[in-house]
């Protein structure tokens, strides 16, 4: 059962939700709109089986996303729960632009509560802004015996590049 804008305001005021910075403006009749932080890292290159990145950082006059490439970035903020599954996705608006987000790995586990890794790919140039509302989690009750996520991408605060290599 997915929580209403209301509920999750109510779980985060009750502990069960963390969401810092918290911006009642940004909550959604069933989501809450997360923003993207400064920091990127752009896809080169393959170096044997291990993908290279090269950091930057997404300036106040923004920066331009680049069709079929991808970029890592995070979430502005950090956001979980101990109690809740989250849910991840693009906004329509941004989409609708050609800008997509979180298309293979939507799902953020029980227990997770950190700075989000975002995959982003473009269909066109598109400029980004830090700090700009680029998509919206949404938190999840859990059916059945609760089992608490420890797996390795659900504890950092940086930029998670993959670790399948």
């Amino acid at each position: 059962m997915i929580l209403t804008g209301k509920e999750i305001e109510k779980q985060i005021k009750s502990g069960n939700i963390v969401i810092n910075p918290f911006n009642t403006d940004q909550i959604n009749p069933n989501s809450y709109n997360y923003r993207l932080s400064n920091a990127i890292k752009i896809y080169d290159a393959m170096n044997g089986p291990r993908p290279v990145f090269r950091e930057a950082n997404i300036p106040k006059n923004g920066f331009v996303i680049e069709p079929s490439r991808l970029y890592l970035a995070r979430t502005s903020e950090k956001i979980g729960s101990r109690k809740y599954a989250m849910s991840l996705i693009g906004r329509s608006s941004l989409g609708r632009l050609g800008l997509f987000l979180q298309i293979s790995a939507n799902l953020g586990h029980t227990n997770s509560e950190h700075h989000w890794t975002l995959e982003i790919v473009a269909a066109h140039k598109i400029r980004i802004y830090p700090n700009m509302i680029i998509g919206q989690i949404s938190f999840w009750e859990n059916r059945g015996d609760l089992e608490m996520y420890i797996g390795q991408y659900g504890r950092s605060d940086d930029i998670q590049e993959s670790l399948l290599y």
